[in-house]
């Protein structure tokens, strides 16, 4: 059943939360009811840690919207760990190509606390500058049609399972993969599959944060767009979580 309460204190959250923030910020609340604009907004949140990891748990119900003048967005959610406040997301803009998004570190989201005006600063100080960057290089990207270096990066690619398969794969990149539960195939690809979305999400955590210590960036990319296992009860909703330097390729 709905909670009532639950859903008129993260809008009015997200409410006072857009007026606090630089710049002027609009605030819209999704309600259970939206399921195609919570499908898209689940399907856009650029994380790859903190809230993706929330959401491999708890497929994405309602949320807020923070929508600023120049297209940026913000998902604002409730926390499911028992602890107070809500998290924060940033939203990749739907207008832009797969491309651009490539050897761009993802602005992961933050856990606020549950005082709006005391989480406006903390969104101002931290995710919104991170956010701001990326937002600037893939735009970049897309206007220059930039394509970026593929040397020191393994690209992590959902695979229609919900598994994931990693390439290109050098001696280090492979050790890696290997101690974090992918298995090398006949054909020589690093494989680790979904059946467990929560562990597949530290999992990729792990490897990411790893690999970001030799110096080697790690990507998702999603063939047919940013859809990684979603909206069923059992499936993860998005990308699992990936500390470091993971990029976004929708």
């Amino acid at each position: 059943m709905h909670d009532h309460e639950n859903s008129e204190r993260l809008a009015s959250y997200a409410d006072v939360l857009a007026s606090e923030l630089p710049d002027s910020w609009t605030s819209a609340y999704h309600p259970p009811e939206h399921k195609d604009n919570l499908a898209d907004l689940a399907d856009r949140i650029w994380d790859l840690d903190l809230v993706a990891e929330s959401l491999a748990q708890n497929p994405l119900q309602q949320a807020a919207v923070l929508s600023r003048s120049d297209g940026a967005q913000l998902a604002v959610l409730h926390r499911h760990d028992e602890r107070d406040g809500f998290l924060i997301a940033a939203v990749a803009p739907r207008e832009l190509p797969d491309e651009a998004y490539r050897d761009i570190r993802e602005p992961n989201g933050i856990a606020l606390t549950d005082d709006p005006f005391l989480g406006a600063e903390q969104v101002a100080d931290d995710l919104l500058a991170r956010y701001d960057i990326a937002l600037a290089q893939a735009r970049h990207n897309a206007a220059q049609g930039v394509q970026p270096s593929q040397a020191n990066r393994v690209v992590l690619t959902w695979q229609p399972d919900g598994g994931l398969a990693a390439s290109p794969v050098g001696e280090k990149a492979a050790s890696v993969l290997a101690a974090n539960g992918f298995v090398r195939d006949s054909a020589g690809i690093y494989r680790l599959n979904g059946d467990d979305t929560l562990t597949q999400a530290r999992a990729v955590q792990k490897t990411g944060q790893q690999l970001d210590v030799l110096g080697i960036d790690t990507a998702l990319q999603h063939p047919s767009g940013r859809i990684a296992p979603t909206a069923s009860p059992a499936v993860a909703p998005r990308a699992p979580a990936a500390h470091a330097s993971a990029t976004r390729t929708r």
